[in-house]
């Protein structure tokens, strides 16, 4: 096979497995401990949530994901996102009849980005062009290419205990929410930061924020969500990825004038499948040279 390795029915000789779409945790469970052998394990999404079970279970084996892999047409898709929330382009679309004039240029904006990976340096790289201003929220310490601020937020996604249900969220977050004019969602979904956003964090934006979600839809609490579209605390929002997933028909963000809801096609499989692939071949090739892997999780931390 390309990248120079052998493709052949799983055995006792096999040293890596390449998943080519997503199977249960129990079922990749159960694989691994019936074929020991095997060291390392290519997914084949850039979110691997659905296996932090099976990272605990088999601690010493190497996982890659596709992260970073994707990062062009997903930065693509939240730019398309942004623009057009930000041009009231929904409103344009629905209309029947000549409108007011509305919209809003994206040049020299605050943008502000949660997360620091692949898709969030593509997502810089693209809204640059719009000499926006980003800062970018991550857990980690190291500055971000092209950002033009990087803030450690440790707590990022601490959840709050029932006895803090009226708490604030994380000053810094909190600070960088309000200063937004638009909030990008770029994160892993973790145990830490499900329901990131939320009631009190959405409270904290201006009502001409709009939100972009090209990451998970549990970063966001949807009901939450609704009441902001709803009460016009909120400009608008992007939402390539839902919770639930898929969106049941009826639900009430369907009827939010000012959300823009795309079925998880950010990366399509047309778009994506060159891409993989090359990520596969690279790391078939290093697998047998010994050298580091793309794309390596981070098994503890759940990306």
């Amino acid at each position: 096979m390309a990248g120079g390795g052998t493709l052949e029915p799983l055995s006792e000789a096999t040293t890596g497995l390449i998943l080519s779409s997503r199977i249960d945790a129990r079922e990749l469970t159960a694989l691994l401990d019936s074929h020991p052998g095997i060291g390392w394990i290519q997914l084949p999404s850039a979110g691997v949530e659905l296996y932090s079970t099976t990272f605990g279970s088999h601690p010493k084996l190497q996982w890659t994901s596709a992260k970073g892999a994707f990062a062009r047409p997903v930065a693509e898709h939240a730019l398309a996102l942004a623009l057009a929330l930000l041009r009231r382009l929904p409103e344009s679309i629905r209309a029947t009849g000549w409108g007011e004039e509305r919209g809003t240029s994206l040049f020299g904006m605050h943008v502000v980005i949660l997360g620091a990976g692949g898709i969030a340096q593509e997502i810089i790289r693209l809204f640059k062009v719009f000499e926006t201003h980003i800062t970018v929220l991550r857990r980690g310490s190291s500055p971000v290419p092209g950002a033009d601020h990087t803030i450690s937020l440790p707590s990022l996604g601490r959840r709050m205990g029932p006895e803090e249900t009226d708490a604030e969220p994380d000053h810094a977050l909190a600070d960088e929410l309000a200063g937004a004019d638009v909030v990008v969602l770029a994160a892993a979904l973790t145990a830490e930061t499900k329901g990131l956003i939320g009631a009190r964090e959405l409270a904290h934006m201006k009502p001409e924020c709009v939100l972009i979600n090209i990451a998970r839809g549990g970063l966001v609490v949807t009901d939450a969500l609704v009441e902001a579209l709803a009460s016009g605390a909120l400009a608008g929002a992007g939402l390539d990825v839902t919770d639930p997933e898929p969106l049941p028909q009826g639900h009430a963000l369907w009827m939010e004038p000012n959300a823009i809801i795309t079925p998880h096609t950010a990366d399509t499989e047309e778009m994506v499948r060159p891409l993989i692939a090359a990520r596969v071949r690279e790391n078939v090739r290093r697998w047998g040279a010994g050298e580091p892997l793309q794309g390596l999780v981070d098994a503890d931390a759940g990306y």
